[in-house]
């Protein structure tokens, strides 16, 4: 006759799989600065005659969290916010609003002016506007064709 193989109660499952889920929940937080999980900032881009216009939604960030630059063809948003310092003595059952940085490049699908860029945020959203660059703009000379 066949031995049987120890079997696992409920509760031993239940044990099993709590520890699972925390162990999972915890390499998730390692990988939230990264957005591993498609937490990246939502990003329209629209094209004017003379500009393009991005708007990016980044809700609960402040205006000075934001950091902005631009080339001729690539905006880059970056935004930062840190968990507040005076939280210390709070006993927290759950938490998950920690420190944050979000990053993202946008291709701009012609080169622009970035001296003439501007930006607003208002309500957690973000728009920038860039003047297109036109060919005027390079100093070049026009020829006459005869």
């Amino acid at each position: 006759m066949m031995k049987r193989s120890p079997s696992f109660d409920d509760f031993e499952f239940d044990d099993l799989f709590g520890r699972m889920s925390r162990q999972f929940e915890e390499m998730s937080r390692q990988f939230e600065g990264s957005r591993a999980f498609g937490r990246e900032m939502a990003v329209d881009l629209r094209e004017d005659d003379d500009s393009f216009v991005a708007v990016v939604d980044l809700p609960g960030f402040e205006k000075s969290d934001i950091d902005l630059s631009v080339t001729d063809d690539m905006l880059t948003v970056e935004a930062s916010r840190s968990e507040s310092a005076d939280d210390e003595g709070d006993h927290y059952v759950h938490r998950e609003r920690r420190s944050d940085t979000i990053r993202r490049s946008i291709r701009i699908p012609a080169a622009v002016r970035p001296d003439d860029a501007s930006a607003t945020y208002n309500n957690g959203v973000l728009s920038v506007t860039l003047p297109k660059r036109h060919v005027e703009d390079e100093g070049a000379h026009h020829i006459d064709v005869e």
